[in-house]
């Protein structure tokens, strides 16, 4: 079998790269859902249609487990998913399978705490606040999910979230350079202006945009740690499968991209963070 990686574009590879990296003798077939990206401005239905639709294919594919790399259908689609459609697709499929995200790696990466934690409500002032920066794209952004799951963890955190409207797109559709910097930029510099200092920390809540991680870090206060999903995400997903073997990853180091859009080369900006050509095979 192999482990599926699901993403509205290419934003996703980042997270992939890291699996990769992490379990390189594992079988992996990638799916960017490229004729429906980006899906950050999409309604909270649409959001969950599309998402299961791309599980519905990397199951078929051969796929047990589906990791979704987008923040945007971890925040929005993925509980649902896990609640009312997998476990009938389980029974239908007559096999073990399941659909993991990237926001809880993420979220306990950012607090140093596991999953499974809430803190005790006190009534005292915290007198010191962590201020953590999320940017994001809208429907992320509406969720509130990293307010919410941080707040029941770490009542010392002050979460501030940033959408970034058109950035996931203009990123897929190989923006210059100049403009992406440009865009991030404003982006940055608004959060700060809300904030009224700039963040503690940030996380960079779309994969799109850890492939212009460095961009960030230019913009924010030198020396501001960054949260990185796609390592996170790959700490939790070695973990998870020490605790599950039942989901077998393949031993082959199979790598197939498909993808709903345009098959072929992908753009130039994702090649060098790939470090590699990329051409996508049609879904």
């Amino acid at each position: 079998m192999a482990i599926g990686v699901f993403d509205s574009g290419i934003g996703g590879l980042s997270v992939h790269h890291a699996l990769v990296a992490r379990l390189p003798s594992a079988d992996f077939i990638y799916l960017a859902d490229q004729a429906m990206t980006p899906y950050g401005g999409r309604t909270g239905q649409e959001i969950v249609d599309l998402t299961r639709a791309g599980c519905e294919r990397l199951f078929e594919a051969g796929c047990d487990l589906v990791i979704l790399a987008c923040n945007t259908a971890a925040s929005v689609a993925l509980r649902r998913l896990q609640q009312t459609w997998l476990p009938g697709h389980r029974r239908a499929l007559g096999r073990p399978v399941n659909v993991l995200g990237i926001i809880v790696p993420t979220i306990e990466a950012a607090t140093g705490l596991p999953w499974e934690h809430e803190a005790e409500r006190r009534g005292d002032k915290v007198e010191q606040l962590d201020v953590l920066g999320v940017f994001s794209t809208p429907a992320t952004a509406r969720s509130r999910v990293y307010e919410i799951e941080i707040d029941k963890r770490r009542q010392d955190v002050a979460v501030f979230s940033e959408a970034c409207p058109n950035l996931a797109h203009d990123i897929e559709a190989d923006a210059p350079e100049a403009a992406l910097r440009e865009a991030i930029e404003g982006h940055v510099a608004a959060l700060t202006r809300r904030i009224g200092r700039p963040p503690d920390r940030a996380i960079l809540g779309c994969t799109h945009y850890e492939i212009t991680a460095g961009m960030f870090r230019a913009a924010l206060p030198p020396g501001t740690p960054l949260i990185h999903q796609p390592g996170a995400t790959a700490d939790a997903i070695e973990r998870y499968l020490t605790r599950h073997p039942e989901f077998e990853p393949g031993d082959g180091g199979t790598r197939l991209f498909l993808t709903t859009g345009r098959p072929g080369p992908q753009n130039g900006l994702v090649e060098r963070f790939w470090g590699a050509p990329l051409v996508f095979d049609p879904a």
